[in-house]
């Protein structure tokens, strides 16, 4: 009988384990000397996991051309971060290929040696930005977390996450961790025309509009502070353009002789963004590399 029991027990033990293997799990911090950047990721089980980046882009932010003034609000306000200062959650809108993203990568490497971490979060695992926010809460390095690419569809659980991280909840960002996300949306929600039906117009003449639009424009106003990004000219594009194939080690005088087939090659792709750009001189740069 005794046998029996035991056997028993033993059996409902390892159940009880196999059970307890596949709940998600309170997430766990990572070895924070492993690097400088981590993706959050989540695996089949539901576990939440900090992976190391291990190569992180190489960019800096001088080799960033013809963005200087959204440069200099980036730099200014990740400088007050790091330095312990007040400074503002980032939304970083605007056309494709701009250096939004680029920007946010070359800020790491700039100011990595002074404590400044990036943790890369998918805008479907927001819901989980409490857990994040709670593991790195009493690290004395600084931390963006940075979503990119941020739109969300009505009803979509990361917005209330992220809105109530932003601002309002009682379960706030420490003062080591800033959100810093990009998006071709200035608002994150489509917007429809049957929309501006709703907008009400007061006797005193103002416009006030109604609460969808509200609703849909209160995410984005909190983040502290907004910066655009805009098609580039032809001559903004060429310069970029100059910036990478020097970056590539290409001659001056290759870089003056390659203008017109780097404007062949944004014509074809429609764009003459700074990805655009930097496409064309890897293309260039190998071509005439050997």
């Amino acid at each position: 009988m005794n046998e029996k029991f035991e056997d028993l027990i033993e059996r409902a033990a390892q159940l009880i384990a196999r059970i307890e293997a596949i709940l998600p799990q309170p997430l766990t911090a990572p070895d924070w000397g492993g690097g400088v950047a981590w993706r959050y990721r989540k695996r089949s089980s539901g576990h939440g996991v900090l992976e190391p980046v291990r190569q992180v882009a190489a960019i800096r932010l001088a080799d960033l051309k013809e963005i200087e003034p959204q440069k200099d609000k980036i730099r200014r306000n990740t400088l007050q971060f790091v330095q312990g200062q007040p400074a503002n959650n980032v939304l970083l809108t605007g056309a494709r290929g701009t250096g939004k993203s680029s920007l946010i990568k070359a800020c790491l490497n700039e100011y990595a040696g002074q404590g400044l971490r990036l943790l890369e979060v998918d805008k479907t695992d927001l819901v989980d930005l409490p857990d994040l926010v709670d593991v790195v809460a009493a690290r004395p390095e600084k931390f963006i977390v940075y979503c990119d690419d941020l739109s969300f569809e009505e009803g979509e659980p990361g917005y209330k996450a992220l809105k109530s991280i932003l601002d309002g909840s009682v379960s706030a960002a420490g003062a080591n961790v800033l959100i810093y996300a990009t998006s071709n949306r200035r608002h994150l929600l489509p917007e429809y025309m049957q929309e501006n039906l709703s907008y009400k117009h007061t006797a005193d003449g103002e416009v006030h509009p109604g609460e969808v639009v509200e609703e849909k424009i209160s995410l984005s106003e909190r983040f502290g502070l907004w910066v655009s990004f805009y098609p580039f000219s032809q001559e903004e594009y060429l310069a970029i353009t100059a910036q990478w194939l020097s970056w590539f080690g290409v001659a001056a005088e290759a870089i003056e002789a390659a203008r017109p087939e780097a404007l062949v090659w944004a014509l074809e792709r429609g764009s003459r963004s700074g990805r655009v750009a930097y496409q064309f001189a890897r293309d260039y740069t190998g071509r005439h590399s050997a």
